[in-house]
């Protein structure tokens, strides 16, 4: 039991005998008391706007409607949120980091060419080899 309801007399309801056992098998898989479970299912559908006896057709369609409206919502959120930090974080920093490139840019040298000699050198036909060994 809720500590919130701890102090609280008990109430008796009279129902059948199988729904009182299906509705105690139900319960232990929810919560630990007969009372919370019993609690939580009349919040569900005070909350939602269902009734028990109303068929789920339509409003499982309201559902997915306000469903689809409080993800689309959080997106809107979500997008805000990063077009924020683009304008107040990313813009303004990628602007800072270019301007001190910007100053840095090493000058550019001219490059140093080879010059071409006209003459034409012999090409090598033998070449001697050396041995490792004798070398050493």
């Amino acid at each position: 039991m809720d500590k919130a309801f701890k102090k609280e007399e008990f109430e008796t309801l009279k129902i059948k005998k199988s729904v009182a056992i299906e509705f105690r098998k139900f319960s232990k898989m929810l919560t630990k008391s007969q009372s919370m479970t019993l609690l939580i299912m009349m919040d569900f559908f005070n909350e939602n706007g269902i009734s028990p006896t109303e068929s789920l057709g339509p409003n499982m369609e309201n559902l997915e409607k306000r469903i689809s409206l409080l993800i689309k919502k959080r997106m809107n959120g979500m997008i805000a949120i990063m077009k924020d930090i683009e304008k107040n974080q990313t813009k303004p920093t990628v602007a800072m980091l270019q301007s001190l490139f910007e100053q840095a840019e090493p000058l550019k040298k001219e490059l140093i060419l080879e010059k071409n000699h006209p003459e034409k050198k012999q090409e090598v036909r033998f070449q001697e080899i050396k041995n490792p060994r004798i070398d050493k």
